[in-house]
This record gives C-alpha cells, sequence and structure tokens, in this order.
C-alpha cells in the first residue's frame, strides 16, 4: 500500500506510432504532480517513421525509448513497462497518444492503488451510461465480442477490455508476462486475473479520435489480431488447462467411436474387418 506520506513516483508510459500531430499536446496535458507524488512521461516510440520522439522530447517527456521498425503496439507497451520501472515507477499509467483520454482523470485513476484497494485499474467507456461514447454499430459489436471473451478466460464481469488507459502498482508491472506484439488491452487483464492481482474499473471520459487508426488497418484486421493474440497468451499462461481440456475432449471421442471396437474385441477376440477404420481412427484420436 502506498500511504500517503510516501513520494512514489508515477510514470506516465505513453506507446506511440506516427502520432507527430497529437503527442506533444497529450504529454503536455499530463500533471505534473498528483497527490503529492512526481509525475515523469515515458514515450515508447513503436519505430514511428516521422517526428513523434522529437516532438515527445520538446513537449517535456523525461525520457523516449524506441524501435527501430514497428514491432506493434503491445511490443512497445512492454518495452515501456521495463523502462518505467527501470525509472523508479511506484505507479505506471498508460495512456494512448491520440488524445482521446483526458490527463485530468489520473488522479481518479491511481487513487484505488494508493488506497491500497487495487493492483491494476483500468478505465471504463461503458461503465458509466452517461459518458458512453457515440460510437459505429459494428465497432461497438466488436467491443461487446471482446469483453464476454475476455470476461470468458477470467471469470469476471468487466464492462470494457480494450481501454488503453490504465494505471499499474509496481508489483503488477512486475509479475505481467505478455507474449502479443499487436496489443496488449485484452491479455494484460487475463495475464493479471490469472495471477491473483485485484483489478477494477472506473468510468473516464473518451474523446472520438478525429483521424484513422495508425495501429491496424480496419475492424476485420483488428479483429483477427487481437483474437490471436488472446489466444495465444492464454495458451502460454494455462497450457495444462487448455491442452488438457482440448486433449480430453479428443480423448472422449476416441472412446466413442472406439466402442463398438472394444464390444466386438471381447465377443470375438478379434477385430473384425467391418470394424477396422474405427479402430484406426480411436487409435488416432487416442494418440
Amino acid at each position: 500500500i502506498l500511504s500517503e506520506s510516501m513520494s512514489g513516483k508515477i510514470v506516465v508510459m505513453i506507446p506511440a506510432f506516427n502520432e507527430e500531430k497529437t503527442i506533444g499536446a497529450v504529454i503536455r496535458s499530463v500533471p505534473r504532480k498528483v497527490r503529492g507524488r512526481r509525475v515523469e512521461v515515458l514515450v515508447s516510440d513503436a519505430g514511428s517513421r516521422y517526428a513523434t520522439a522529437r516532438i515527445s522530447k520538446k513537449a517535456g517527456a523525461r525520457r523516449v525509448v524506441s524501435h527501430r521498425t514497428n514491432l506493434g503496439v503491445g511490443a512497445a507497451f512492454r518495452t515501456g513497462i521495463d523502462e518505467a520501472l527501470k525509472m523508479g515507477a511506484e505507479i505506471i499509467v498508460t495512456m494512448d497518444a491520440d488524445g482521446q483520454f483526458d490527463s485530468r482523470d489520473i488522479p481518479r485513476l491511481v487513487e484505488p492503488i494508493i488506497a491500497g484497494k487495487a493492483d491494476m485499474v483500468t478505465c471504463s467507456r461503458f461503465l458509466d451510461k452517461s459518458l458512453e461514447p457515440e460510437m459505429p454499430v459494428v465497432k461497438r459489436f466488436g467491443n461487446k465480442v471482446f469483453r464476454n471473451i475476455v470476461n470468458f478466460f477470467t471469470g469476471k464481469n468487466f464492462t470494457d477490455t480494450q481501454c488503453g488507459f490504465r494505471a499499474y502498482s509496481r508489483e503488477a508491472a512486475l509479475r505481467l508476462v505478455l507474449f502479443g506484439k499487436f496489443t496488449y488491452t485484452q491479455e494484460t487483464i487475463i495475464d493479471a486475473v490469472d495471477k491473483g492481482l485485484r483489478v477494477t474499473e472506473i468510468p473516464c471520459t473518451f474523446r472520438k479520435r478525429a483521424d484513422k487508426s495508425r495501429l491496424f488497418n480496419g475492424i476485420v484486421d483488428y479483429a483477427l489480431r487481437a483474437v490471436h493474440t488472446i489466444i495465444v497468451g492464454n495458451l502460454k499462461l494455462r497450457p495444462m488447462s487448455t491442452f488438457g481440456g482440448v486433449g480430453i475432449l479428443v480423448i472422449v471421442a476416441g472412446i466413442l467411436i472406439g466402442w463398438p471396437v472394444i464390444l466386438s474385441f471381447l465377443a470375438t477376440g478379434r477385430i473384425g474387418d467391418a470394424y477396422l477404420m474405427r479402430a484406426i481412427v480411436t487409435g488416432i484420436l487416442f494418440i
């Protein structure tokens, strides 16, 4: 628990890719003190081709780390988390570089961690009906689908699992193990819940993006990449339960298909020609 008297540093980490039009304003809007704690800004540049890194430094970012090529926002997130921990962060806040989130919500975001009530706090665009943003039907449906997938894997009831405006305690950040390169929003929740970390949501304000996202080519592209990240992350986090469950289903299928073969063998002492194909399929399924 971070007591009121502690001056633990807060690092606001901003993953960015070709966001030279908005990154400067986002950095300047970040408060430099929250509840008496020093706030520093870190930009994790995901291989931008333009002036994102230069503008970030000019706008007041304490540190900028850059990938030479675009490895994905998930990779930039991991690099940023590692760098924030090296900077001595007690709390790490992540927010998007496109100006969709209001930095004035940062004090409310870190409050549950400071109070010792949460290890990870994520903003929800749908928790407070009065703050719900206008959103295309397709995108809203996609958010709902991903929310349900994450809730299925975690057994929780989150309202928004795609929001990148979050806060992590130092312990939570140290314990996160992520595999996806394209995105991190869903995988971090699954990993945190899997490790028994306390994850809570707070409502936040959200502004509509003025132009097209630079991180993916349309809704379908995002959906395919995000689903891949969720599935691969879950396989690596829970290999025994995931592969074990699939294995049990295959064995049960083998028993159902092979049951006549077993009965024939017990009755005659041999496998008749009529059951030969069943026997082969049963053996393959068991293997």
